[in-house]
């Protein structure tokens, strides 16, 4: 049951970080120093994990491992948004420098 616990926690610590990154992203609208390649790779990873989680009946696993492919695939949509704005705009999520 212990670790049960531990693993539901860091689940929700991993979802947290990635969760704030991504609200960053979706509120600033700019993707700065974000690369696509992160949520092409969390997104075939979470789904390699999802699959090994199923297989091996892990609640902890699939939940955190469905959670974190959802964060990578809106990720990735407001990555592709904020792209399309941008070149809509080229002044969009640029941040003013108070000197």
């Amino acid at each position: 049951m212990t670790g049960q616990v531990v693993g539901w926690a860091a689940g929700f610590v991993l979802l947290l970080t990635i969760g704030a990154q991504t609200f960053k992203q979706w509120r600033c609208r700019s993707n700065d120093g974000v690369s696509p390649l992160l949520f092409i790779g969390q997104i075939v990873a979470s789904t390699g994990f999802l699959i090994y989680a199923v297989v091996q009946s892990d609640p902890v696993f699939v939940a955190t491992n469905a959670l974190m492919l959802l964060s990578a695939v809106t990720g990735l949509v407001i990555m592709w948004r904020n792209d399309r704005e941008q070149s809509e705009d080229p002044t969009r999520g640029l941040v003013e420098r108070r000197v």
